[in-house]
Order: structure tokens, then C-alpha cells, then sequence
């Protein structure tokens, strides 16, 4: 029988020859998303003992949820966020007015068949509809990775 699409990105992206539905894999995502609620993710980052981005290239995050920031308190994250993505040099940055994160990506040639996208936004599997495969997960898990 035939694989399908998910375990066909799944075992490409674990260096497996193949997997199997309920399988546990470990898997390299080619992108990982946030957004606005990576002043948090920032946070959580610093108190799980990690100082430096394992791979900013597969990084990428537009402001897009609170912008304009309407209180002092989305100002500070998104000051907080910008110098977070200049300090682990991340260099897919979107600032504000760029437009929502499940556009941005597109649009800007992040999202491509067949790659892995996780992201910390339930909509993330949006990017399903250019041929990725791609799922929400939380803050703790994208700091982690």
C-alpha cells in the first residue's frame, strides 16, 4: 500500500527510509514559526537554560496580532521581540504592517511543498494548502526547538 503524505514528509524529514502511522519520530522542521507571543517564547527560552538559537535560519516571525500595539504593554513585547531576533540573529523578521503570519509566510517563499512547518499558532496548518505539512504547537516546545 501506499504512503501518505504525512508519512511520506515525516520520514524525509527524520532521515528515515520509512515510517508508519503511530509512530514516534524525531523530525527536523525546515521552519518554525511565532508571531507576537514570542516575547514569551523569549522568556521561556531564557528559563530553560538556553542562550542561543539552535538554527535562526529556519526561524521566522511577523508581528501580526496586536499591531498596532494598542497598549504599553504589546509596545514592550514587541520591543522585547525585536531585540530578541537581533541578539540570536534571526534574520526572518516581519515587522508590523507586513500582515498575518499565515500570509507573510507564504508570500514571502517560506512555505513550499513538502517542507515541515511548526509553528506557535493553532492555524499553522493552514500552510497544508501549499503542500506542507504543518502543525500548531505550543511556546515550551518552539523554545525548545
Amino acid at each position: 500500500m501506499g504512503k501518505t503524505f504525512a508519512e511520506k514528509v515525516l520520514a524525509l524529514k527524520s532521515g528515515k527510509e520509512s515510517v508508519v502511522a503511530g509512530e514516534i519520530v524525531t523530525a527536523s522542521p525546515d521552519i518554525v514559526m511565532s508571531h507576537d507571543n514570542t516575547a514569551a517564547i523569549a522568556k521561556k527560552f531564557k528559563q530553560i537554560g538556553i542562550n542561543k538559537v539552535k538554527h535562526p535560519e529556519k526561524i521566522v516571525i511577523p508581528l501580526d496580532h496586536c499591531v498596532p500595539a494598542a497598549t504599553e504593554k504589546y509596545a514592550a513585547n514587541h520591543k522585547e521581540i525585536r531585540e530578541f531576533v537581533q541578539e540570536q540573529k534571526i534574520e526572518k523578521f516581519y515587522d508590523i504592517n507586513t500582515g498575518v503570519c499565515h500570509q507573510v509566510l507564504p508570500e514571502k517563499g517560506h512555505v513550499l511543498p513538502g517542507t515541515l512547518i511548526l509553528g506557535a499558532d493553532s492555524h499553522t496548518t493552514t500552510y497544508g494548502a501549499f503542500g506542507a505539512f504543518a502543525a500548531g504547537i505550543g511556546r515550551s516546545e518552539v523554545a525548545s526547538i
